[in-house]
């Protein structure tokens, strides 16, 4: 691959997409990107009763109340969608170990150009929502390679924010709700490291629109390797603490925590009919999208 040096970084970061990713992805998927973007239909046909199976999501409950029986609505697919990318680019989003080598920032462009270059490829429309320590822009859908480059652009423009009081993503979900009109595809690319409150916020997105979290994470965040004493800076708060991870009971009890973090948000999404996947740093970014793309294509039979 022969990038000019002339290049911009968001051509730069396209083209090594391109080469790296998209060919590979090419290969893989055989062109079965409907697995990834399209879900159960976009666009609304049509009411009729509620059978056994329905998605419960459909129910229209006012025209329920008024029959007096469960009514669904129905969707057909439209072949050219929308997709959103609601974005956290909150302080947590900038950790990144030396066992990765590579932030949960950079992974989360990373995906946001490659979703956003198979959507635009296709003729499809993107836009993104980006949230730091409040929503702070919305680029409005468009389509083309253009469209691309300037998401690209805008987030590798944005900041590394200082220690913040502590992330609410309730803001940027909500903010997807009122901002974005026509029923679309939406990505939430988040860590999910926030106070409480948000989790309704996504019920009621995920209401209108067909909703995809991915939840980008380092392995550490599970695991402390046993390397002696460290410092650990919370990197919301900027609280310092330091911690010995030679101690096996350090270890197991952060490892606990963990764990039960990850049980409570696997069922915060289940709750709110969320599709759910999660993206590691030191994960190869095209066995990434095959698994997204395998399990929508799973879930959606």
């Amino acid at each position: 691959m022969n990038v000019p040096a002339t290049a911009s970084a968001p051509e730069r970061i396209l083209q090594r997409i391109d080469w790296q990713v998209i060919r590979r992805l090419d290969g893989l998927l055989q062109g079965d990107y409907r697995s990834l973007f399209y879900g159960r239909g976009l666009d609304f046909a049509d009411l009729r009763e509620y059978q056994h199976g329905d998605d419960v999501r459909y129910i229209d409950w006012n025209v329920t109340a008024r029959m007096d029986t469960p009514y669904v609505r129905q969707y057909h697919e439209d072949r050219e969608i929308t997709a959103w990318f609601l974005l956290d680019l909150s302080p947590s989003v900038d950790f990144g170990t030396a066992a990765a080598a590579r932030q949960k920032r950079t992974v989360l462009i990373d995906l946001v150009a490659t979703l956003a270059r198979l959507l635009t490829r296709h003729g499809n429309r993107v836009g993104a929502i980006v949230y730091g320590r409040r929503v702070e822009l919305t680029i409005p859908a468009r389509g083309g390679r253009d469209q691309v480059l300037r998401l690209v652009d805008l987030l590798l423009q944005r900041p590394q924010l200082p220690e913040a009081p502590l992330t609410d993503l309730a803001p940027l979900l909500d903010g997807g709700r009122r901002w974005i009109r026509r029923r679309s595809l939406v990505f939430v690319l988040s860590d999910f490291i926030s106070v409480p409150g948000w989790e309704r916020s996504l019920s009621l997105l995920n209401r209108r629109h067909e909703v995809v979290a991915i939840r980008v994470v380092d392995p550490r965040e599970l695991d402390l390797p046993d390397v002696g004493p460290l410092l650990l800076q919370d990197a919301e708060t900027g609280e310092q603490l330091y911690v010995d991870t030679h101690d096996a009971g350090f270890r197991r009890r952060f490892h606990e925590a963990a764990v039960a973090r990850e049980t409570a948000l696997a069922a915060t999404f289940r709750q709110a009919g969320v599709e759910a996947q999660a993206v590691s740093t030191d994960e190869d970014l095209v066995r990434s999208v095959v698994r997204i793309a395998t399990r929508r294509r799973r879930r959606r039979n």
